[in-house]
């Protein structure tokens, strides 16, 4: 079964960056769609960003558009969440997730057949 490791979190000043790693181990990434979920406290779990089967199609939701590039390392077997000009509201626990269905990736949880455990990111000055 796959698993999922996410990795690249911590405590970051308003106006910084981060970059979330999600590995995959014994299977290749490259037959999958990618997505980054977060759940802040309090909150439920929203799709933040998505990677196709081949990168050939992302999207973002419109809270990190602009600011928040999803990217395939394929010799790593790693997707990528460049994070820039982070904000408090960005705070949250945040997963990565693999669906081996669709060749497209969508933001929707349901979608979704694999997830891995989070990693917290934490905006706060």
């Amino acid at each position: 079964q796959l698993q999922l490791v996410e990795s690249g979190g911590g405590l970051v000043q308003p106006g910084g960056s981060l970059r979330l790693s999600c590995a995959a181990s014994r299977f290749t990434l490259d037959y999958y769609a990618i997505g980054w979920f977060r759940q802040a406290p309090g909150k439920e779990r929203e799709g933040v960003s998505c990677i196709s089967r081949t990168a050939r199609s992302t999207d973002y939701a419109d809270s990190v558009k602009g600011r928040f590039t999803i990217s395939r390392d394929n010799a790593k077997n790693t997707i990528v969440l460049q994070m820039n000009s982070l904000k408090p509201e960005d705070t949250a626990v945040y997963y990565c997730a693999a669906d081996r269905r669709r060749s497209v990736c969508t933001l929707l949880m349901n979608d979704y057949d694999y997830w891995g455990q989070g990693t917290q990111v934490t905006v706060s000055s």
